[in-house]
């Protein structure tokens, strides 16, 4: 639980924290988290935040990883609130006028979060990656785009603010945002995810990369019975283009 000042509130936000063996100041990947589906089921806010398959990836390489929940999720205090309907109950909207302000307050905990992060005696700051999935990924690409001096690379998985459900363009206007980044990001998707289809986010890089960002888009095939949208869970389909992205931003294996 780590204490943090976000809309002028101290408040605890939790924070899943893998370290290598070895000493000293490591890379750290600050890895964030999605939504709870439709938002519908209010034991889903409390969910333990964690990605072991993905930080084991990380670990192994002599990185750390952090994993922070944002207000009202994990065990994180204060209320979840990311853009939901009027009525609460109806889960999330596709509306950007509550859609957008949801992002924006997630935003907010990533920026409180990331303050605290960066003064932890392990964390390298010269060498800090973002990443997330889905609601993560896109919240890290639009993080980038905010606090580009702050950020090493960026590795998106699935990302989405709204499912494609919805008809209106919030993921093109969040994955725009990330644009101001100047360096490359790393974006990997999914087919068959019931979220995100892969002809959607594509339609959301050419927004990103419109707007003048640069990255690339990976597709991957997962198994026979896994959706795309889980992809963050099976390092064999990505091992070899996250390792390629590092190698190219400098940050290759460490030990």
């Amino acid at each position: 639980m780590v204490p943090v000042t976000v809309d002028g509130q101290i408040m605890r936000l939790q924070m899943r924290i893998y370290v290598p063996s070895a000493g000293g100041p490591a890379p750290t990947l600050v890895f964030n988290h999605g939504s709870t589906g439709s938002g519908l089921d209010p034991q889903r806010f409390t969910r333990p935040i964690d990605f072991p398959a993905l930080a084991q990836f990380f670990v192994q390489r002599g990185w750390a990883v952090v994993m922070p929940a944002r207000r009202g999720r994990g065990g994180s205090e204060g209320e979840y609130d990311e853009g939901f309907e009027t009525i609460r109950a109806l889960g999330y909207a596709c509306d950007p006028a509550r859609a957008i302000p949801g992002a924006d307050r997630a935003l907010r905990d990533i920026e409180a979060a990331m303050a605290a992060i960066l003064t932890m005696p392990f964390v390298d700051r010269d060498r800090v990656v973002i990443g997330g999935q889905s609601r993560g990924g896109i919240l890290s690409v639009a993080y980038a785009g905010l606090h580009p001096e702050q950020i090493k690379g960026v590795i998106n998985f699935v990302g989405g603010w709204s499912g494609s459900r919805c008809s209106t363009d919030v993921n093109q206007t969040l994955s725009a945002r990330g644009a101001r980044y100047p360096g490359d990001m790393i974006w990997l998707y999914g087919d068959g995810d019931p979220f995100y289809s892969l002809a959607h986010s594509r339609r959301s890089f050419s927004a990103f990369e419109a707007a003048g960002g640069t990255g690339t888009f990976h597709e991957f095939e997962p198994p026979p019975g896994t959706d795309g949208h889980r992809i963050v869970t099976l390092p064999p389909l990505w091992t070899t283009a996250v390792e390629a992205y590092l190698k190219r931003q400098g940050l290759g294996r460490q030990q």
